[in-house]
């Protein structure tokens, strides 16, 4: 027998609606946690569709829109959830599209390990589920492609549901202050160069945080301790965690290069992971915990780059002669819990000239989640001060002081370049992110 999927109530019951608004083949993702057991399916979103009209794609999946969506939910998902699969609501019968499942999942997968900092743990699962169902008899086919393995062939797995999947989930959360600084290219042309110093700059911080130390209730629990051991069953618990973070032993504090600029992150973040109640170790807890830390900083750089595209171009002319310092603030991660029975939230991320209308559209366009102002957790990070100033720069880098960071503010960014550069580099990163 393969893999077991125990899957919430609720998931059925928003397939079930599904099919009843059908007007063609209808994809989405499946979200929830891996166990070396069994896996939990918490939530299904579907694929928005494109603005155009829908009536000349026909019965056709739209590949790249499946992926780009699966990139932009994976990074609104806290520690603990991920994408687990694909499915796919369609008369066809299931052995038709078994193959372009395959291709889904595998590109799904593809795109957003790519975007991961971390590297993979030994008890990581790679079996990535693909559900078909039809919309007139309502019969499921859920099948498992192993997908670090290129010649992978469909399993067969267990799909079944249950109400109450994630109501004694545990929660683990810390507040994180960050202080990395990443340099940038000399050369204002290479697209390469520009995104492989910042991917690398964030991968040597991202390292640090996988070997610091993790203090769970102020204590370092063995690895393989039960997190809930000596706590009553099917009773919610929430952990407070301390990361623990020494600088790294190997950094070329002596190594002389010329830099086109740098970009400093500094501020305090909040993160949060969850874990499924089967008898979780302190080790799951400590890697989902970390991995959150790790992406929730670096969606974030790579989302206030992108967002910096247009008015970057639009300064690029007047400011292309003289370097100065810019300091800028990195979206706040603010909470929606899931509509299900248990703590299980998602998050977006505010800009500043955001209000929480734009966060509500996002959360439904993306999550299709109907979520009200009343809903939202905007405690957890408030807005960083931004110091005005006029610093210009030297073409060497200088050190930049960014705003100091209070508990529970988010990352305020710095950078010390051109720009024009500023602006190339935005430009750059986004073309090539999308």
């Amino acid at each position: 027998m393969g893999r077991g999927y125990i899957v919430e109530d609720a998931v059925e019951k928003y397939l079930s609606k599904l099919c009843e608004q059908l007007a063609g083949p209808v994809t989405g993702l499946l979200i929830g946690q891996s166990s070396a057991q069994r896996d939990f399916v918490v939530m299904a979103i579907r694929t928005p569709q494109r603005e155009e009209s829908t009536a000349a794609a026909g019965n056709s999946v739209d590949k790249e829109l499946v992926t780009e969506h699966a990139r932009q939910v994976s990074r609104m998902l806290p520690g603990g959830l991920s994408v687990l699969g694909v499915f796919i609501i369609t008369d066809t019968d299931a052995k038709d599209t078994l193959t372009t499942l395959r291709q889904l999942v595998f590109a799904v997968e593809n795109l957003i390990s790519s975007e991961h900092l971390w590297n993979p743990a030994d008890d990581d699962v790679t079996d990535c589920v693909t559900l078909h169902v039809n919309p007139k008899t309502r019969k499921t086919v859920c099948r498992t492609f192993d997908v670090k393995d290129p010649k992978s062939t469909a399993k067969p797995a267990d799909w079944r549901y249950q109400s109450g999947v994630c109501s004694s989930w545990a929660t683990v959360s810390c507040c994180l202050n960050v202080n990395l600084s990443v340099p940038l290219p000399d050369n204002k042309t290479s697209t390469e160069s520009m995104d492989e110093c910042l991917k690398e700059g964030l991968t040597v911080w991202a390292h640090q945080i996988e070997s610091g130390v993790c203090l769970i209730d102020g204590k370092k629990l063995p690895e393989d301790s039960e997190l809930t051991a000596g706590q009553r069953r099917n009773v919610r618990q929430t952990y407070t965690a301390q990361l623990l973070i020494t600088p790294d032993g190997q950094r070329l504090t002596d190594v002389v290069q010329q830099c086109g600029g740098s970009v400093s992150v500094r501020g305090a973040i909040h993160s949060r992971a969850f874990l499924h109640s089967n008898k979780p170790k302190a080790k799951l807890a400590e890697k989902l915990l970390k991995r959150d830390v790790v992406s929730t900083v670096a969606t974030r750089v790579h989302m206030l780059l992108e967002e910096l595209l247009t008015s970057g171009e639009q300064d690029q002319g007047s400011s292309r002669d003289k370097q100065k310092t810019e300091q800028l603030c990195l979206p706040r991660r603010i909470f929606c819990p899931v509509k299900v029975t248990g703590p299980v939230c998602v998050s977006d991320y505010q800009f500043s000239d955001e209000g929480l209308p734009e966060v509500i559209d996002r959360l439904k366009e993306m999550l299709d989640i109907d979520a009200a102002e009343e809903d939202l957790d905007t405690r957890q990070e408030v807005a960083a001060e931004v110091i005005e100033s006029n610093v210009t720069a030297e073409p060497t880098v200088e050190t930049v002081k960014a705003p100091e960071a209070k508990k529970n503010n988010y990352i305020g960014v710095a950078m010390a370049a051109a720009a024009a550069l500023l602006a190339t580099a935005a430009s750059m990163l986004y073309l090539n992110d999308i």
